[in-house]
């Protein structure tokens, strides 16, 4: 039995539509859990070290670091989702709790960038390694290869809500 011929080497030229991926039933309701429960396990260890979620999400942003060493404001309002002024006002409370600084950019004196503090690499990597235990026991220790790939379907995942925005 020979394969169809795909639109392209049948000769037709116009658009293409592109074909949905099949439905999987209950995954709203499966990410709807999986949003809980990373908020139940973040929210206590991110409380405990007196961060909000949004002052966490801009601590993860800042120790993944850039090409200039420090993040503009409106790389971290765009990539958190926060309102220009939310994100200024938990940026400033991180500069004032001592785990995030200001520093003029050395390119464009103009603008300034904001870099993760000693004190908040040491919040993040606390908060990680809380969290990293926590799956890690969820998950059990001779599940790697399936703990790889739910990391990288997890990265499709966001990555393609990324793009939404």
């Amino acid at each position: 039995m020979s394969e169809p011929l795909s639109p392209q080497a049948s000769g037709f030229r116009g658009p293409t539509a592109t074909i949905p991926a099949p439905r999987v039933p209950g995954l709203v309701e499966l990410l709807d859990r999986v949003e809980r429960a990373v908020s139940a396990a973040l929210t206590p260890v991110t409380t405990q070290h007196g961060v909000s979620r949004d002052g966490w999400r801009v601590l993860l942003m800042l120790a993944r670091g850039s090409t200039s060493g420090g993040r503009s404001m409106g790389e971290i309002a765009t990539h958190t989702a926060l309102p220009a002024p939310t994100a200024t006002r938990v940026v400033d409370r991180l500069v004032t709790d001592g785990l995030a600084y200001r520093q003029n950019d050395p390119v464009d004196r103009r603008r300034v960038l904001v870099h993760l503090a000693a004190g908040g690499r040491e919040v993040v990597e606390r908060v990680c390694g809380s969290i990293e235990r926590r799956v890690g026991t969820a998950l059990g220790a001779a599940r790697t290869p399936e703990r790889v790939q739910l990391a990288r379907l997890l990265d499709d995942l966001a990555t393609a809500g990324d793009e939404v925005h």
